[in-house]
């Protein structure tokens, strides 16, 4: 009976460092940056379905999730700090720092070399400078002010360049397309983020609203420029032609939704429109990229 329970103790302490480690991963998010990688990279295949799509997603999953795991490292401390944070694995001691840089190391050594020798060099480049960017220029710059969304966002737009770049092994224009869009995309979808977690985000000294961190009428209007930018910016893949013109409506009437909300948000500068602006940036992105692979020249 004794070494029953031992046995069921060990076990259950596996199971939650299991669950420890997967959620230094974050997931969701790590899932959703592989996913408009692997846009980038079928709309640069000839074929319909590449099996290698499936290795480079879980190779995009790796690095990302690595980057993930440097940011939590760096910032354990003010995630003690904040609700929304204080029950990560590393905060709450679930994990230790060895730990989670021991894991962190293995996943980006993993996926940059795929990256870097399965498909193409430039890939596995730009994949390692993405991690660097995000863990060590992105995070520190938090605490400084929102130029961190403006260099947040070269990492986050790189997956789709990448994803295209691994299967051309060049920058084209087509590429730098999909980059742009979803470089300016960010910077209303952060700043929606930043406008509901404000008050979260300031106790760990977090400062990535415009407007001298306000959740104002000119951040408002700050957000509603960059989502006007949207609309001309979805009709480029059909300019260049990498989609046809259905991409292109769809895009157009997704860029006229989201401004639509970022309207309401200058008329409303709430809570609830800031909340409600963020879940369609959150639907934008997936719609208009699916939309693009779909209607694929």
């Amino acid at each position: 009976m004794i070494t029953t329970q031992r046995e069921t103790l060990s076990i259950g302490q596996v199971g939650v460092k299991a669950r420890a480690f997967f959620e230094l991963l974050k997931f969701r998010l790590s899932f959703t940056v592989a996913f408009s990688g692997a846009i980038g990279y079928a709309m640069a295949a000839n074929q319909s379905f590449d099996w290698n799509l499936a290795l480079f997603v879980v190779a995009g999953f790796m690095v990302t999730g690595a980057s993930n795991i440097l940011n939590q490292i760096i910032e354990i401390d003010l995630d003690r700090l904040m609700k929304r944070t204080a029950n990560r694995p590393l905060p709450s001691g679930r994990l230790s720092v060895a730990e989670a840089l021991s894991f962190c190391l293995v996943l980006a050594f993993a996926g940059v070399y795929v990256l870097f020798f399965h498909f193409t060099p430039l890939a596995g480049i730009l994949a390692f400078l993405s991690l660097v960017l995000y863990a060590f220029v992105y995070t520190p710059l938090k605490r400084v002010g929102p130029v961190a969304v403006f260099v947040g966002a070269f990492p986050g737009a790189l997956p789709p360049l990448i994803g295209w770049v691994a299967v051309t092994g060049a920058l084209s224009a087509e590429a730098f397309t999909l980059f742009a869009i979803q470089f300016i995309w960010q910077f209303p979808h952060f700043w929606a983020i930043a406008w509901v977690l404000d008050d979260d985000y300031k106790k760990a000294g977090f400062k990535l609203l415009p407007s001298n961190g306000g959740r104002n009428l000119n951040t408002a209007f700050q957000i509603m420029t960059y989502a006007l930018f949207l609309i001309p910016l979805g009709v480029l893949p059909a300019k260049f032609g990498i989609t046809g013109i259905n991409a292109a409506l769809t895009a157009v009437i997704c860029g006229v939704l989201f401004l639509a909300q970022t309207l309401y948000l200058m008329k409303e500068c709430s809570q609830k429109a800031a909340l409600q602006m963020m879940f369609g940036s959150f639907l934008y992105l997936p719609i208009v990229q699916i939309a693009f692979l779909i209607d694929k020249v």
